[in-house]
């Protein structure tokens, strides 16, 4: 199968998840494929309390964007696709989000090679219905693509995501195989005080987005030494009734109970809380800061940190800074831990 059948195949699973959303992109697709993945829908918003509807939507609606012909288009120019044999490819997935896992099973398909998925019991019912749909409209893909459940086995390289714990047994059990291991990261924003309405708007976005579980979620502020936390406490009070959801409400009574037994000091507003912590990753409701003096020294700082933050969310503080409210629709070529996953499965 050639590079651009693969491309034309990924075009019309776009299409095809356009259906889902408030704009789609054509209207002759089988209605009852249609139905079919509404009731995959349903299943794993009843399966896992995070997902919820607007996080589906959200989800549906940014792959559905990402699939277009001139982004795949201008992603594949990228590179040479010309590997010398097709190799089968492990990937064990995140559950997190809905399909997190979605980038990678791409990835190793628009690159001629076959993939093995396990995915995360959290997230199990989206993709295999994807991947039949794919097999269905593009007979090329049949063979290529299995799903599992037990030990991985016959496989000549591997994606692993998962926790610092996980990870390290990852790294042992795979180490004799070409593999790109994902640990914990999180992300940050850097607040200077300048910020406008819409940038802490965008701000709002990337903490809640997701109940705030992505790795692309900013989970920690730093702010000058003098920030003044009403403009912030405004912009996300669009984000309120986040709280009548009862699965982020347990979460946020619980943290609340706990700073206040251990007498921590945090600023909150019935439905986020701030703590000041040096920690990245910070419990859900709620966000850590941390102050700066100045931002060289934070520049030097972050560096030094470089393994454990996924995205830096600023306004002319670095060149590799993502802008406010960017955090969760990242591009084709916007790679996890700043790994390039095609240019490793070209490799292989």
């Amino acid at each position: 199968m050639e590079l651009q059948q693969r491309v034309n195949a990924f075009v019309k699973l776009g299409e095809f998840l356009s259906q889902f959303t408030e704009s789609p992109k054509t209207s002759d697709i089988d209605t009852a494929l249609v139905a079919g993945f509404k009731h995959q829908l349903k299943l794993a918003k009843e399966h896992n309390g995070w997902f919820s509807k607007s996080n589906l939507d959200f989800a549906l609606q940014s792959w559905t964007d990402c699939l277009s012909e001139d982004n795949l288009n201008q992603w594949t120019s990228n590179y040479e696709f010309k590997i010398k044999a097709p190799k089968t490819v492990a990937i064990i997935m995140a559950g997190n989000i809905p399909l997190v896992g979605f980038h990678d099973f791409l990835s190793v398909l628009i690159s001629g090679h076959s993939v093995l998925v396990k995915q995360s019991s959290n997230d199990k019912h989206l993709l295999p219905y994807l991947a039949k749909y794919l097999e269905f409209i593009e007979p090329g893909f049949k063979g290529n693509i299995k799903f599992t459940e037990e030990k991985l086995d016959g496989f000549d390289g591997v994606i692993a995501t998962g926790s610092n714990n996980t990870a390290r047994y990852f790294e042992y059990y795979f180490k004799d195989q070409p593999s790109i291991i994902r640990k914990n990261r999180n992300s940050v924003a850097i607040l200077t005080g300048n910020e406008t309405d819409a940038q802490l708007s965008g701000l709002s976005d990337d903490i809640f987005r997701y109940y705030g579980l992505g790795c692309r979620n900013v989970s920690k502020l730093y702010v000058p030494e003098d920030y003044n936390f009403d403009a912030f406490f405004n912009a996300v009070y669009k984000w309120k009734d986040i709280i009548n959801e009862s699965k982020y409400a347990n979460n946020y009574d619980y943290n609340k109970a706990v700073y206040i037994m251990s007498e921590f000091d945090m600023l909150e507003n019935g439905f986020l809380m701030i703590k000041e912590d040096q920690s990245f990753g910070s419990p859900i409701a709620t966000v850590f800061y941390e102050k700066y003096t100045d931002l060289e020294t934070l520049k030097s700082t972050l560096k030094s940190e470089d393994e454990n933050i996924q995205c830096i969310v600023a306004d002319g503080f670095s060149t590799s800074e993502i802008a406010f409210g960017q955090t969760q629709e990242p591009k084709l070529w916007d790679y996890a831990d700043n790994v390039d996953t095609v240019d490793f499965l070209l490799t292989l």
